[in-house]
């Protein structure tokens, strides 16, 4: 009971007028983010973040994660309507949605997008209020060594899975290491690896890192090599879906529910794991294969949509309990409580629950919101796609200097930003994934502070990673997701 009670303390402070206006600003902005293509709610939170020095955090936090699940609901329409996801969640979803347009059925896939978006958000939703407070209790039982081996578990898998190879993956990985070392030791309090340039005392700032990388390489990128695509539009028609369109959806819902949110409170890479999944698992049980990349069958987007946002929201449950983010918003997101001075990890569920328990309870209320601004707007939504691409990403680059320069009014960060920017052009150029550098870097002080109390602890010797049962194991886990996928390739 005490888990509901103050879900319902979350309720009231989420639903005060101010914080429920901080929800619906962040999902119609998530959601018009979503519908962009190109953009997504890394690059959106990244750009936003400066506003954690002016707004109280529950506040801020709500918005953020408005923005963060607000963008997969969006990201389905570009996927329906034009074949270009909007988010890279929603990628598979462009299988079947797009071949359901063409056929003159655009209305009924938005509709099982938008709904299945909100069952599996709200099914999600109330697991992650249930397993946050056990996975927080068993959390504080854990010491130094087994949180410096979830830290490398996050490292290796992030790596491994979000980019072409491995070895990009974690070339990436050391970048986002060697930045978070610069400034002062934690421990010692000596200067390290500034170069003698003094603007590096404290460090580099997160969100410089996060805003150079994601919106002005994004803005830079497209400019470059992308500014002259343009895309036909399906017509959208009337949203909704026949009797046996939900017969065939409803269960892709819930089997993609299931899928996606295990998948969301692991580091294995974000939702894109998770979608193929549910996709593969449709096609196979559907009793209209024959639909499958011809006409589209609607079970290929219900599916996928859902296993989207469940695993989306699920990366609630590391992050708040853990403090490891599973995504590189979620490293964002993890930034802007860094920002605010809270200490993130099992304690955090004790020491903010106020804030805690007002984000999970604003997930609920933020569902409700998508669906309303999802199913009567998408009309509105669309309309969004015929903006000109300069003016965009023009208008992307103004808010990524002015944030960035508001934080601490340095001329010297806005140069780094724009150079952080032009490695952010070039990682994409070659096809370097850019999440692993942003969890590197946070992640990174965290894991070798914890790496040290381990040695302590061990009296200086190594073996006490593989002394502890938990420890051990989770190191085992790290070797099998560097290991396993190489000899997989040599049997195939």
């Amino acid at each position: 009971m005490e888990v509901w009670d103050q879900l319902l303390q979350g309720f009231a402070t989420a639903g005060t007028p101010i914080n429920l206006m901080w929800a619906f600003i962040g999902c119609a902005i998530g959601t018009a983010i979503g519908v962009l293509p190109g953009l997504g709610p890394a690059v959106t939170v990244a750009m936003l973040l400066p506003i954690t020095s002016q707004v109280e955090p529950t506040a801020s936090m709500i918005f953020f994660a408005g923005i963060y699940y607000g963008a997969m609901y969006g990201g389905s329409t570009t996927s329906i309507l034009l074949n270009t996801p909007g988010e890279t969640g929603t990628m598979v979803t462009a299988l079947e949605g797009f071949k359901m347009a063409k056929s003159g059925r655009a209305g009924a896939a938005l509709a099982t997008s938008a709904i299945g978006s909100f069952v599996a958000g709200t099914i999600a939703t109330v697991l992650v209020t249930l397993c946050a407070p056990i996975l927080a209790d068993f959390a504080v039982k854990l010491g130094p060594p087994e949180y410096f081996g979830l830290m490398l578990l996050a490292f290796t898998t992030v790596s491994a899975v979000l980019g072409g190879s491995a070895l990009r993956g974690l070339t990436a990985l050391f970048v986002g290491l060697a930045i978070g070392l610069v400034g002062i030791d934690q421990i010692t309090a000596t200067v390290r690896y500034t170069g003698g340039v003094p603007e590096f005392m404290d460090g580099i700032e997160v969100v410089l890192i996060a805003v150079g990388l994601f919106a002005v390489g994004e803005a830079l990128y497209n400019v470059l090599y992308e500014g002259k695509s343009e895309a036909s539009l399906n017509r959208t028609g009337r949203v909704h879906m026949t009797k046996s369109e939900w017969r065939r959806s409803w269960p892709a819902w819930l089997r993609g529910t299931a899928i996606g949110f295990p998948f969301g409170t692991l580091p294995v890479g974000g939702s894109e794991i998770p979608t193929f999944l549910s996709y593969a698992t449709e096609r196979k049980l559907s009793k209209h294969k024959e639909e499958f990349g011809t006409v589209g069958a609607i079970e290929g987007v219900a599916g996928p949509e859902a296993a989207n946002n469940s695993a989306v929201t699920a990366t609630l449950v590391p992050l708040l309990t853990l403090g490891i983010p599973t995504s590189v918003t979620a490293a964002i997101l993890l930034s802007a409580l860094q920002n605010y001075g809270l200490q993130t990890g099992p304690q955090l569920m004790t020491t903010s629950s106020t804030l805690v328990w007002a984000l999970i309870a604003s997930l609920y209320i933020g569902n409700v919101m998508l669906l309303v601004l999802n199913l009567p707007l998408v009309g509105l939504w669309v309309k969004l796609l015929k903006i000109p691409r300069s003016y965009l990403y023009a208008g992307i680059m103004v808010f990524a200097t002015v944030g960035v320069y508001g934080m601490r009014q340095s001329a010297f960060d806005l140069f780094l930003m724009f150079g952080v920017g032009v490695l952010g052009v070039l990682m994409r150029r070659f096809s370097f994934p850019t999440a692993p550098v942003i969890v590197g870097m946070i992640l990174g002080p965290m894991a070798e502070a914890q790496m040290r109390n381990a040695l302590s602890i061990g009296e200086g010797k190594w073996s006490v990673f593989i002394e502890r049962p938990m420890s051990l194991t989770i190191l085992l886990i790290v070797l099998a997701v560097l290991v396993v996928p190489k000899l997989m390739r040599r049997r195939v």
